[in-house]
C-alpha cells in the first residue's frame, strides 16, 4: 500500500507530505482546483513520461517521492532482482523522481538510481489506474477479452497457445519465404558454390586471419628484412665482425683475471656478453632464413591472402561478417538444392503445428467460456444494484474458425439495460452512463482476483448521481476490503463513504495561483462543510445537516 507521498513543485503546487491509511480515500475539491496535480505525481512514480511543462514556474525542478508498504514483498523483490535492483528494506519500496529544468531527470528505486522503464516496470506491480475515459474501452473487443481472462485467470492457458501459434507463424514465415524465393540459373549456382569453395578454404577464426596477415606482411617485405638481419647477423658473427674481436678482448681479461684474481667477476662479465653476442648472431641467421619463403608457399600464401581480402570486399571486414556470410551463401545453395522436399517438409511441419496450436486454442475458449459462465450472472447482480431494475447481461465467447493472436474465439458483451429487451452488443446500445455503469461492476468483481495493491480511480461516478451515487461509493468501499482504493469524486454519497478523505483547495488570493492538498478525516466540521460545498452550499443548514446524515450512513 501507498504509505506516504511528497510533492515539490508539480504545475502549481508547492510543496505537500501527505500520508495515507489502507482502505478508501476519497479526493475532493472544487472542479479545476488541482484534482489532477496528485494522480499527476503518482503517474510519473510509475513510469508516465513528464516533460519540464510540469515544472512549478519559478522553481528549479519538481520532485515526487513515495513510500509503499507490501506485507508480502516477495512478488515486488523478484520484479527488483530482474531489473538489478535492490531490494525492499522490512517490505517497504522508496520510490523517487525528480524532473529538473536544466539538468538530466534522475531516478532513484530504493537509493540506487534506475532507469523510466525499470519505473514502468514496477508500476505495472503497484498501481493501476482507472480513468473517466476507460468506460469508452468498454467498446473494444479486446478491452472485453482482456477482462475476462482476468477474471478466468487464464494465463497459463494463454501462454500455452501463444508458445505454440508463434511456432506455427515461424513454420509458416518460413514456407513462405522458400515458396517466394527468387530462383538461381544454373550459372549463378556454379559462380555461388565457387564462392562457398574459397569462403570454405579460410580457416575463418580470429587467430587464423590474423597469423595470415602477418605472414603476408613479413613475406611482402621479406627481401628487405632477410637483407636487414644478414646485415646484422655478418656486423656480429663475420671475419671482422664484434664476436671475432671480442674473442681477443675475452682472452686478455682471463689474462688479467691470472695476474689479478680480483678482476675475475670483470673478466666473467665479458665471457658472458660474448657468449649473448654469439646467441644473438645465431638467431639473425635463423631469422634470414624463416623469411626465406619458398616459391609454392609464397603462392599459396598469396593465394589465400587475395581471397581473405575479396571475402571481407563482399560480406564486411571482420572475420563475424564474412563467416555470416559464408553460411547466407550456404543456406542459398541448401534451399535450390531441394526446394520442392522443404516444402513438403515444412507443410508436415506445419500440419502438426496447427493441429497443437488448435489444441491449445481449445483449451483457452473452454477456460474463457467457464469464466464467462461465472462473469455474467455477478455482473447482472451489481448492474441491477447501480440503478438497473431487470438488466441482462450476456458474455458471448464464439468461435471463429481462425487462429490469431488471442485464440481462436473472440468475446462479446451483450446488455439489455431494460427489461423485456434483447440483449446486444454494448457499442449498439450502450450510453456513456451505462458503460460507466458496466464497467464499475466488472471492476468490483475483478478487484478480487487482481493483485495490484493500489488502485486510482480517477471520476468513476461520472454521469451518475443520486441513490446510484451511494452505490458508487458502497462498490467502492467494498473493492477497498482487498485493495488500497484512491478515488476522485465529485459526489458526495461517495466522499462520505470513504475512511480516508483528501480536499484539494485552489487559493487565487493573490498574485499568484497556488494548490493545497489537506488531510480533512479527523476534523468533523471541516469534513462536514467539504460534503455540504458538494451537495451546493458549504454555509447552508440543510445541505450541512445532509452532509451530517451522509457520513452517519457512510
Amino acid at each position: 500500500m501507498l504509505q506516504s507521498l511528497r510533492i515539490r513543485n508539480l504545475a502549481l503546487l508547492d510543496e505537500v507530505d501527505l500520508d495515507f491509511e489502507p482502505g478508501f480515500t476519497a479526493v475532493t475539491g472544487e472542479t479545476g482546483a488541482g484534482k489532477s496535480i496528485l494522480l499527476g505525481a503518482l503517474s510519473l512514480l510509475a513510469g508516465e513520461r513528464g516533460d519540464r511543462s510540469v515544472i512549478r514556474q519559478g522553481a528549479d525542478a519538481c520532485e515526487v517521492e513515495a513510500a509503499l508498504f507490501f506485507k508480502d514483498p516477495g512478488r515486488i523483490d523478484g520484479v527488483l532482482a530482474s531489473l538489478e535492483l535492490p531490494p525492499c528494506e522490512e517490505g517497504v519500496l522508496l520510490l523517487k523522481r525528480s524532473v529538473p529544468r536544466e539538468r538530466a531527470p534522475r531516478i532513484t528505486v530504493n537509493g540506487s538510481l534506475a532507469t523510466l522503464a525499470a519505473l514502468q516496470s514496477l508500476g505495472e506491480h503497484w498501481i493501476d489506474f482507472h480513468g473517466p475515459g476507460e468506460p469508452r474501452r468498454l467498446l473494444k473487443e479486446a478491452c472485453q477479452l482482456e477482462l475476462l481472462d482476468l477474471f478466468g485467470r487464464t494465463g497459463a492457458a494463454a501462454s500455452a497457445y501463444q508458445e505454440a501459434y508463434k511456432a506455427l507463424r515461424q513454420l509458416e514465415s518460413q514456407r513462405e519465404a522458400i515458396s517466394s524465393g527468387t530462383r538461381l540459373s544454373a550459372d549463378e549456382i556454379e559462380f555461388l558454390q565457387g564462392q562457398l569453395a574459397k569462403l570454405d578454404r579460410l580457416e575463418l577464426t580470429e587467430e587464423a586471419m590474423g597469423a595470415l596477415e602477418r605472414d603476408f606482411q613479413r613475406m611482402s617485405r621479406a627481401q628487405e628484412l632477410g637483407q636487414l638481419a644478414a646485415g646484422l647477423e655478418s656486423g656480429l658473427a663475420g671475419d671482422e665482425g664484434t664476436t671475432a674481436r671480442l674473442a681477443v678482448l675475452v682472452r686478455d681479461g682471463r689474462r688479467l683475471e691470472a695476474l689479478d684474481p680480483e678482476s675475475k667477476a670483470l673478466a666473467d662479465r665479458l665471457a658472458s656478453a660474448a657468449i649473448e653476442l654469439a646467441d644473438l648472431a645465431g638467431d639473425f641467421a635463423a631469422l634470414v632464413r624463416d623469411v626465406q619463403f619458398d616459391p609454392e608457399e609464397a603462392e599459396s600464401l598469396e593465394a589465400r591472402m587475395n581471397a581473405w581480402l575479396e571475402a571481407k570486399r563482399r560480406h564486411g571486414g571482420t572475420v563475424v561478417s564474412v563467416a555470416a556470410g559464408r553460411e547466407d551463401l550456404r543456406r542459398k545453395l541448401a534451399g535450390q538444392g531441394d526446394v520442392e522436399g522443404s516444402l513438403a517438409r515444412l507443410d508436415r511441419e506445419i500440419a502438426g503445428a496447427t493441429k497443437r496450436a488448435r489444441a491449445a486454442a481449445g483449451d483457452l475458449t473452454a477456460l474463457r467460456r467457464k469464466a464467462a459462465a461465472e462473469l455474467a450472472p455477478k455482473a447482472v447482480r451489481i448492474i441491477a444494484e447501480l440503478g438497473f431494475r431487470k438488466p441482462g447481461l450476456e458474455i458471448a465467447v464464439e468461435e471463429t474458425g481462425q487462429l490469431g493472436e488471442s485464440g481462436g474465439a473472440l468475446c462479446r458483451i451483450l446488455f439489455a439495460p431494460n427489461v423485456g429487451e434483447a440483449a446486444l452488443p454494448l457499442q449498439r446500445i450502450a450510453s456513456s452512463g451505462e458503460l460507466a455503469r458496466v464497467m464499475l461492476a466488472l471492476k468490483v468483481i475483478l478487484a478480487e482476483v487482481d493483485h495490484i495493491p493500489l488502485l486510482v480511480f480517477d471520476e468513476v461516478d461520472a454521469n451518475v448521481g443520486g441513490e446510484i451515487g451511494r452505490v458508487v461509493g458502497e462498490k467502492m468501499a467494498a473493492i477497498a476490503r482487498k485493495h488500497q482504493v484512491l478515488c476522485v469524486t465529485h459526489l458526495p454519497q461517495v466522499a462520505a463513504q470513504a475512511s480516508s478523505h483528501l480536499v484539494v483547495i485552489k487559493d487565487q488570493s493573490a498574485e499568484r495561483a497556488t494548490v493545497e492538498i489537506r488531510s480533512i478525516h479527523s476534523n468533523r466540521k471541516a469534513r462536514v462543510g467539504e460534503l455540504a460545498r458538494m451537495l451546493g452550499d458549504r454555509n447552508a443548514r440543510s445541505a450541512q445537516a445532509h452532509a451530517e446524515e451522509l457520513l452517519r450512513v457512510g
